[in-house]
């Protein structure tokens, strides 16, 4: 496959032209990857009007994908979910404000984004309890009865699968359940760019969502920030006629070239053995979690690529197993008080033999007792948009029942709200800050 952004850059750094335009490094410099780094200069194309190399470079992604288009961002998936909600206002049917029914477990850009574009969000709450931090499971029968309860259609149905955890939804019949209804089905498909090619794909395009957006860097050989807005082949035409509109609301008129060409080169690779590649650390991995299981360890089910350590029913608190693994030389990508993830790709399988090495026989066998916690859904004071541009303030979470919170309490990974901006803090939420190690919220400012 053709990769005409990387050769075109690379032809250009070795042309000797004189650079007398950004970036002021003039491709020279001491992290040795200046000379890849340039600007939108003629031949160059331009990210958000693209009619050469980028235009090319996309539609080798789009035909990857099997999508009617595939848009690249430097910013991540946060640039594409804000272009999907943009998009999804944009050709909403109805009159009135405008509503989005997303799971629960929704990263900070969804609800930054929602304020920002005054959107009412009605929240499908996860399906399942107690309470669990990044799980949302929403099932078809769910998404029916929500549906059926609004008062109008929504914008569209957002949700994310896989979850942070590593726990996929059931995509294909949600995606049937909001086109029964007329509602186009959004996903934050973030942690699973890779699933595409598996065997069977299990994109959430190839299972009928109408939009999707990938975090490429996450599970693909992609620089941080690389990311797609897929728009699925059968869904609105109008989504690929604004979809670049929408990107550039949000994104930087100076995109990383860099980036772009990790993009377009990722393009190559996937086209030729990364299938195999993925087949082979999905196999090896799956091995590795059956020797953990083996030496006492909990594993919960997750997407191909990921290992979750069940750490709390293993007898560990998160942090504690995190520093074990660190201790023999592993860093995981996250822990809290419940749970551990590792993420692979094929580039880690020399490295599976040492993470069960670090965490050796589990010398615990209980697990850990601690109360089960719930949280009713929160009251709903104000609109996202008003709570976001209001008078706030920082105060002690333990001392915030009652109040409004004003900003979101969980940022990063995409997890279940807390509270969300403008609800109101109820003592569910108090003992969910404790459990979580939030601290302070931000909240409006009293009167």
């Amino acid at each position: 496959m053709q990769t005409p952004i990387a050769d075109f850059v690379r032809a250009y750094s070795q042309s000797g032209t004189a650079r007398l335009h950004m970036p002021g490094h003039k491709g020279r410099g001491p992290l040795g990857c200046e000379a890849l780094d340039i600007t939108e200069v003629a031949g160059a194309d331009e990210l958000y009007r693209p009619d050469g190399i980028i235009a090319r470079s996309e539609a080798n992604a789009a035909a990857l994908f099997g999508t009617a288009a595939t848009f690249y961002a430097t910013e991540g998936s946060s640039q594409c979910i804000r272009a999907m909600l943009y998009l999804a206002l944009l050709h909403r049917q109805g009159t009135g404000r405008p509503v989005i029914l997303a799971g629960r477990n929704a990263h900070q850009s969804f609800v930054l984004a929602a304020a920002l574009l005054d959107m009412d969000i009605a929240w499908l709450w996860p399906e399942e309890m107690p309470f669990s931090l990044c799980r949302c499971p929403v099932s078809a029968e769910g998404l029916e009865a929500s549906l059926s309860a609004l008062p109008a259609p929504p914008a569209a149905v957002y949700v994310t699968s896989p979850d942070y955890l590593g726990n996929v939804l059931p995509i294909g019949a949600l995606a049937e359940t909001a086109h029964r209804h007329g509602v186009s089905l959004l996903v934050d498909n973030a942690h699973g760019a890779y699933l595409k090619f598996l065997t069977p794909g299990a994109h959430p395009i190839e299972q009928g969502a109408d939009l999707c957006c990938d975090s490429a860097h996450k599970t693909l050989p992609v620089l941080t920030g690389g990311a797609y807005l897929h728009i699925a082949q059968n869904t609105n035409a109008d989504f690929v006629e604004n979809a670049k509109r929408s990107l550039m609301m949000f994104g930087s008129t100076s995109p990383s070239y860099l980036t772009l060409q990790s993009l377009d080169l990722a393009n190559r690779r996937l086209a030729e053995d990364y299938p195999a590649l993925l087949r082979r650390c999905a196999a090896s991995l799956d091995a590795l979690r059956e020797k953990l299981r083996a030496a006492g360890w909990q594993i919960a089910p997750s997407d191909p690529l990921k290992l979750t350590l069940s750490t709390a029913e293993s007898g560990w608190e998160g942090g504690e197993a995190a520093e074990l693994l660190r201790r023999g030389g592993v860093e995981c990508e996250y822990a809290d008080p419940d749970f551990v993830v590792l993420m692979a790709t094929p580039e880690n399988t020399a490295d599976f033999s040492r993470v069960a090495a670090a965490l050796g026989v589990n010398p615990r066998s209980a697990p850990l007792s601690r109360p089960a916690l719930t949280l009713a859904p929160p009251e709903t004071v104000c609109t996202p948009r008003q709570a976001a541009f209001a008078p706030s303030e920082t105060v002690p979470a333990a001392a915030s029942a009652g109040r409004v919170l004003a900003a979101p309490t969980v940022g990063c990974p995409p997890a279940v709200p807390v509270v969300v901006g403008g609800e109101r803090i109820n003592a569910d939420a108090l003992s969910l800050f404790a459990r979580y190690g939030i601290k302070d919220v931000r909240v409006i400012r009293d009167a």
